[in-house]
């Protein structure tokens, strides 16, 4: 037995050690494998408390820093001037993460969350910072990243262009069904308090349904939201409805470890045209002769009543849908989604121009910014920088144009815009949203960029003067860029959510083109992410 396991922990590397050790010494190597015995771990020393430390600046992820010894230590939910008590919770080599466990003097350079739940929902991580200040370390860290990691020539930047709204400017919110709810520090001792002397806990704040958003580091359970900000007021009181009803009427709540529960999402969008569309997400238990479940027992009977409980109460909802989900994620893009009232689209309007705006379609979240996100590109890609007059409009495309957003608000500057994109469900949108607005000069194709965007693509459909480019997160994959400089259009215009990704993106382009504009927008206040628009001239 021990030359099997002796065998078996060698394969390791991480063994390695722990073998040399105890190879000598049979009792301690019995503990070192079983793992019903004593371990071998060496106990951690007590994490420090530091007292008075001033908050010197804002860093990533909505987070603030200072300096403590050698080490820079990230502190959530504070702002710069800040002076607390900090429990350090995490020490590496070079950085440590802390949490404020007392405020002794409070910045001035801080505004009053208006959220109750600001602190334990994380979704608006500077709530606390005026929004002239986030703005400020928004313009910043697109800077930062710029030269620090793209290391290229850059213009000055044009100041930042700050949303329009701050409270209630998303399209778009999804909600989470839970049948356990998060506790936050607070009502946890407030429960121990109440039930402690109760054998039967079924009556504890955890054990309560909720419906609201996911917290980091407690996947199965929900944070409940009663008011949430970032929407028109009338989706709280849908949500708040829908976990009312269902219970009162006794409909289960999803359980997110067992996979079990007939309420499982919910997701709500509405948009300039005074449309609302609400998907509700099921997962109907199977039955003896049916594995997915039926809409016909009870369960779906339940939810029919729910779904019309919610269409007789709001009938500002243009779009009521819903779906049986049995995977183990709540995504929706591979399902089949009902109507239950209504249509199964609503429309987004902007200038004179409509989007078809299904249940998985993409559309910018923040519908009046995303109309100034989308003017700036536009300016990028026609304006006459370097003073050269023609009367010849360019030939466009558009790269990563998920329902053609770009390409149709673009497409009347341009002699042609060719739209590219990985998602086909979205290049249907896409068509479509061409043909409602009578827009002729498009063309679109479906699949994976690098796959498409080839030499012979662009011999076929002509060398682009214009190219403009919206890729996510992670920025354009290498051989894009190839194709992009082999192409050599006039002049290329990058928008971006993630300013680092183009930056290094940016330098690859570098040897060819050079930067002439930057224009960063914020789509999110309250949060750290920013938007970012580079014009590119190609350098011939």
């Amino acid at each position: 037995m021990r030359k099997k396991i002796e065998q078996n922990l060698s394969a390791n590397p991480r063994f390695l050690y722990f073998l040399a050790l105890n190879k000598q010494n049979n009792t301690d190597f019995y503990y070192l494998c079983n793992p019903n015995k004593r371990t071998m771990a060496r106990s951690k020393k007590p994490l420090p408390l530091l007292e008075s430390v001033e908050i010197e600046a804002v860093a990533a992820e909505g987070k603030s820093l200072f300096h403590w010894q050698d080490l820079v230590v990230f502190v959530p939910f504070c702002v710069p001037g800040d002076i607390c008590d900090v429990q350090i919770r995490r020490k590496k080599h070079s950085f440590a993460e802390g949490e404020v466990v007392r405020f002794i003097q409070y910045s001035k350079v801080r505004a009053i969350p208006f959220c109750k739940h600001f602190g334990v929902c994380g979704g608006c991580k500077w709530q606390n910072l005026p929004y002239e200040e986030q703005l400020k370390f928004k313009q910043q860290q697109v800077f930062d990243q710029l030269t620090r990691i793209g290391k290229i020539e850059l213009p000055e930047f044009r100041p930042i262009l700050g949303s329009v709204k701050t409270q209630e400017y998303r399209n778009k919110l999804d909600f989470g069904c839970a049948n356990k709810r998060y506790l936050t520090k607070e009502e946890i001792e407030e429960d121990r308090g109440r039930y402690q002397e109760i054998e039967d806990n079924s009556l504890s704040l955890k054990n309560r349904p909720a419906i609201g958003f996911h917290i980091t580091g407690a996947f199965d359970k929900i944070l409940p939201i009663e008011k949430c900000w970032l929407m028109d007021d009338l989706h709280n009181q849908i949500r708040n409805e829908v976990r009312d009803y269902a219970i009162e009427h006794g409909l289960s709540f999803f359980d997110l470890r067992q996979q079990v529960g007939l309420l499982r999402d919910v997701i709500i969008r509405n948009s300039a045209s005074g449309e609302w569309m609400v998907i509700i997400q099921f997962s109907l238990p199977p039955t003896p002769s049916n594995e997915r479940g039926s809409w016909d027992d009870e369960n779906g009977q339940k939810a029919f009543a729910l779904m019309q409980h919610i269409a007789d109460k709001f009938p500002q909802i243009t779009s009521l849908l819903y779906l049986d989900n049995q995977k183990c994620n709540d995504t929706i893009g591979d399902q089949e989604i009902l109507v239950f009232k209504g249509e199964d689209h609503i429309y987004e309007l902007m200038e004179d121009l409509k989007f078809k705006v299904g249940p998985k379609s993409f559309y910018q979240t923040n519908t009046e910014q995303a109309y100034h996100l989308y003017s700036v590109a536009r300016e990028f890609a026609f304006s006459d920088i370097q003073h050269q007059t023609s009367d010849i409009k360019p030939l466009v495309y558009d790269l990563y144009t998920g329902t053609g957003t770009i390409a149709n608000f673009v497409a009347k500057n341009a002699q042609k815009v060719i739209g590219i994109e990985y998602v086909p469900e979205a290049i249907e949108d896409a068509k479509i949203n061409s043909e409602i607005n009578g827009i002729t000069n498009t063309l679109f194709y479906a699949g994976d960029m690098k796959d498409i965007l080839t030499d012979d693509f662009i011999a076929q459909h002509g060398r682009p003067d214009v190219i403009i480019t919206d890729p996510p997160r992670a920025g354009m994959h290498p051989d894009v860029v190839k194709t992009i400089l082999n192409a050599a259009p006039k002049r290329i215009v990058y928008v971006s959510c993630n300013p680092a990704t183009q930056a290094r993106d940016l330098q690859l382009m570098d040897v060819d083109y050079r930067v002439v504009a930057v224009q960063p927008v914020d789509m999110f206040p309250h949060t750290p992410h920013v938007e970012n628009v580079v014009l590119l001239e190609h350098r011939r």
